[in-house]
């Protein structure tokens, strides 16, 4: 069995370097659950983040519909 990949938190910064999209466009495709939602990192509500392995997902499912499109 292979071990198991630590789980990593991402702050919107390196999001936004993962996938190009602005600030705006992750919170509005999140909202519209079309990207991974953020959780709060902090009892504040102050600090979110995401998990790692969902935007490697999300990043994997669209670079698998590329040849897909409708041309």
């Amino acid at each position: 069995m292979s071990p198991q990949k630590p789980r990593r938190v991402l702050r919107l910064r390196q999001v936004m370097e993962r996938t190009g999209f602005g600030r705006d466009t992750v919170y509005r495709l999140a909202r519209l659950g079309k990207f991974p939602k953020p959780f709060k990192l902090s009892e504040d509500g102050n600090a979110s983040g995401w998990l790692e392995a969902e935007i490697d997902q999300f990043i994997e499912q669209r670079a698998a519909t590329r040849g897909n499109a409708a041309a």
